[in-house]
């Protein structure tokens, strides 16, 4: 995961503050040379850094933090602070004109993932309410107008493409479509290269001079760290950008490319890709990416990601179940891990629960261990999965058969089901009359 390196250094640094009651001035100037050392090891680069240790320290030798109670959290605040500012003080929006249809224009250079990020924009604004349009302009790489259309389909957007003809005929005529077809989004899809050469940036120029973008979205790649803002700062150059949407943010890349690309080019990062699937992207927030490396968590992605992923009318059900004191069964258990894995993998969603994400970076969580759970449920009959206290020896045995698990999976699967059972009956008399204990909540499966 992003972020993961940098943010294990920052920690051990703010630990190591957290052990002195009272902070000197050398203290913090020893902090400040590791949080250094952290951030060019994160690939931040050079000049980024020595400005942000700068602002960093210069505040936090002040008479009111060293002389505060807590001198230490005060430096994470500031930490906190100038983090976000680094990145940008706000989240940036896209630049909707007040008559569409807005026009966005996608540029990178090929392998950066711009064609599935199109895709994944376009549902992006599907979901919210608007009707985009996906353009193929990209003419040149082979099968790059049919991986449009694929990506397209599974995003629920139209494809306009006119072949292998000109791209700048293509994109001035998509947008008369658009205007035609009530489409208030145009994303036009262009062509990349393997390197920054004249060609490319003189057909960009060309596009942008007959369609007049309202963005002109950079597509980056995480992964290639400092390449990353070089590339940036030349198509800024060039083209004008208004701002980046950076690709593999959920990879292991060091995040030294997200921490310099607004300090280098004076333009934001406005989105993030953090998987393979189309809705594995999200807004950029600098304040909630600074709370995840700083192991804060990040609540409201998380419950962002609850409110797109989890079903309404599938939790008020489970939730007036409850309410009725009517038993929790395996079926429930089986919906309630499709909504979890809807969600992200599980190191991911734990990583965004404040104070847990350090805890869990040296824990082995597998998310086949939610599908080895997910295969024995499935494995039972609807009598079973009904009323698993009839799951006698020889049922067991069939389960475990059937799924490729052991008995014992199976017994620690239905012993932790049993504790969700009476966890589950008591929230359902809190639910009633406000009385009841709280209890641990512990996901089947999962040894930690």
């Amino acid at each position: 995961m992003a972020f993961e390196s940098l943010s294990e250094k920052l920690n051990a640094v703010f630990k190591k503050l957290k052990g002195h009651g009272v902070l000197t001035e050398a203290d913090v100037k020893e902090a400040m040379r590791e949080v250094k050392l952290a951030l060019l090891e994160a690939d931040v680069s050079y000049k980024v850094v020595k400005d942000f240790i700068a602002k960093v320290s210069e505040r936090a030798v002040g008479t009111d933090v060293l002389s505060s109670l807590t001198p230490a959290q005060q430096v994470i605040k500031i930490v906190n602070e100038e983090l976000v500012a680094l990145m940008g003080e706000h989240n940036a929006k896209i630049n909707f004109p007040s008559e569409p249809p807005c026009i966005i224009m996608m540029c990178g250079l090929q392998g950066s993932g711009k064609t599935t990020h199109a895709a994944k924009l376009a549902k992006y604004f599907k979901d919210n309410g608007k009707r985009p349009l996906l353009v193929a302009c990209d003419v040149y790489r082979p099968a790059a107008i049919n991986q449009l259309q694929v990506v397209g389909e599974k995003a629920g957007v139209k494809v306009f493409e006119m072949g292998q003809i000109n791209p700048v005929v293509i994109a001035k005529q998509a947008v008369k479509h658009a205007k035609d077809h009530g489409n208030d989004v145009v994303i036009l899809d262009t062509a990349g290269r393997l390197h920054i050469d004249t060609e490319l940036m003189e057909e960009l120029c060309r596009i942008k001079e007959e369609t007049n973008p309202h963005e002109i979205m950079l597509v980056v790649d995480a992964m290639t760290g400092q390449d990353a803002v070089n590339v940036a700062k030349t198509f800024d150059d060039a083209l004008g950008i208004t701002g980046v949407l950076m690709s593999k943010l959920d990879s292991d890349t060091r995040g030294g490319a997200a921490l310099s690309v607004l300090a280098v080019t004076g333009k934001p990062i406005k989105f993030v890709g953090m998987g393979e699937k189309l809705d594995e992207f999200e807004q950029f927030h600098p304040d909630r990416i600074a709370s995840r490396i700083l192991g804060m968590g990040d609540m409201l992605t998380l419950i962002e990601r609850a409110q797109t992923s989890i079903d309404e009318k599938d939790a008020e059900r489970l939730a007036k179940k409850l309410v009725e004191e009517k038993s929790f069964d395996m079926d429930d258990l089986l919906e309630q891990m499709t909504q979890i894995k809807k969600m992200g993998s599980l190191k991911q969603i734990m990583g965004m629960l404040p104070g847990v994400g350090d805890k869990i970076k040296d824990m082995d969580i597998d998310d086949h261990q939610l599908n080895r759970v997910e295969a024995m449920i499935t494995s039972m009959t609807p009598a079973e999965r009904a009323k698993p206290s009839i799951i006698n020896p020889s049922r067991k045995r069939r389960i475990a058969a059937g799924s490729g698990n052991t008995v014992a999976d199976v017994n620690r699967l239905l012993k932790q089901f049993e504790e969700m059972q009476k966890m589950m009956k008591q929230l359902g008399v809190m639910g009633k009359n406000g009385k009841g204990k709280r209890n641990k909540i512990r996901l089947p499966g999962m040894r930690f």
